[in-house]
């Protein structure tokens, strides 16, 4: 039996409904919910990475879906929600973000356009910006670079009451193309430990009807008049311990494998 999720998703996304789900009848019902919101989530910085989220309110619990494929397989990947509740016209970053020209609109760079972490779409524990690299409780790409998530979760009344002003991010990309985050894009603004290609934005995806087309008005919403050309400041903070542990994990796990086979 098809699922509720899978069938919004997929009448959202604007597949077809027969190469999806066998028929319409799902589509009808997905455009009947007055509280669900599309995102169609599309490359940035080359990745390749696409896919479509689904964002579901009741009173002030948020569920969120997120199908994408082409990932770095078997590899953490951060997404979070930004945009505003003051009325501030974020969107996603275009390639002219690339203020250093070396190909990569990084997460420093693409700041300004898309606003600080409202949500950290973890699979457990904390959804704050506080947890914005907190990879180890991020969802993980499969081998084949596809990426599930759900989750519900609770959040402020301006959230709810915005929802239709918010976008998604996720991150992480493979510049060089062997499978796995390194330094061949150099290191990561947020920690110079970190390879960029970790922290880097790979897709990005607005709410349907969002308001595009001109730069954030005031700064980055939690920050008000700070300076918008360099990261946020909780987010350099939290970078560093959250990824670089995840990171350690993956190769652990990796070695253990290895040394199984």
């Amino acid at each position: 039996m098809i699922s509720r999720r899978t069938a919004r998703l997929a009448a959202l996304a604007g597949l077809p409904a027969a190469l999806v789900l066998g028929g319409p009848a799902a589509v009808a019902s997905a455009a009947d919910d007055d509280k669900a919101h599309q995102i169609d989530l599309t490359p940035q910085n080359g990745s390749g990475a696409q896919g479509a989220a689904f964002l579901s309110l009741e009173g002030t619990e948020l569920t969120v879906n997120v199908d994408a494929k082409g990932l770095v397989p078997n590899s953490p990947h951060a997404q979070h929600i930004h945009g505003s509740t003051e009325g501030m016209d974020f969107h996603c970053p275009t390639q002219d973000a690339d203020k250093d020209g070396d190909g990569i609109v990084s997460t420093a760079e693409g700041l300004p356009s898309y606003g600080d972490i409202m949500i950290s779409l973890t699979t457990e524990g904390d959804t704050s910006m506080d947890s914005g690299l907190a990879v180890e409780r991020m969802p993980k790409a499969d081998a084949d670079g596809n990426l599930t998530y759900e989750r519900t979760l609770t959040v402020s009344q301006k959230v709810a009451d915005h929802v239709q002003d918010l976008h998604l991010v996720q991150h992480g990309i493979d510049v060089n193309g062997n499978g796995k985050y390194d330094a061949g894009a150099g290191k990561s603004e947020l920690d110079p430990k970190l390879p960029q290609e970790a922290t880097a934005p790979a897709n990005c995806g607005m709410v349907k009807g969002a308001a595009i087309g001109s730069m954030p008005v005031g700064g980055v919403e939690t920050g008000g008049g700070q300076d918008t050309t360099a990261a946020s400041p909780a987010l350099i903070a939290a970078g560093g311990a959250g990824l670089a542990g995840a990171a350690g994990v993956l190769l652990l796990a990796r070695r253990h494998r290895g040394a199984g086979q």
